[in-house]
């Protein structure tokens, strides 16, 4: 198997984050309107932006991503890092993409100076489950939403 590279995002990159972001969105079973993914790229481009991504890639293609946004707390003086979206090409699974995403996004959390990093997935993503109870313990809280 190839070498994975994990690197920012960049601009090249937008075609294949797109294709990415809707198997993403599909596995999810949800919609994001076309406003919110321009946006949402628009801000990873953005220098100072809170909003960053991550891309795996392997033989010069993109097979994932990481989008990550870092936001304050009224826990700690240090930002909190959220791994919002991590997503690897089902065609390049099992090879340790996402968990090098994942350990190159706590890298850029410490680089900031965050006090933590989480994220969360559902409760049916078993093979994704599997993955992170190697890298940390689940955490005891359960996720409340309420759309406005």
């Amino acid at each position: 198997m190839p070498d994975i590279v994990i690197r920012p995002a960049q601009p090249k990159d937008e075609a294949r984050w797109r294709e990415l972001w809707a198997g993403y969105i599909k596995f999810y079973r949800g919609s994001v309107p076309e406003e919110a993914t321009a946006n949402t790229w628009k801000l990873i481009l953005t220098p100072g932006s809170n909003i960053e991504a991550l891309v795996a890639e392997s033989d010069g293609e993109v097979i994932g991503l990481c989008n990550y946004l870092f936001h304050d707390s009224t826990w700690s003086t240090q930002p909190i890092c959220y791994l919002q979206d991590l997503f690897v090409d089902p065609k390049a699974r099992g090879g340790g993409a996402a968990k090098k995403l994942i350990l190159a996004c706590e890298e850029k959390a410490k680089e900031k100076g965050a006090f933590r990093l989480y994220w969360q997935t559902q409760e049916y993503n078993g093979a994704a489950r599997s993955l992170y109870d190697t890298i940390v313990p689940r955490s005891s809280f359960i996720v409340y939403r309420k759309s406005l």
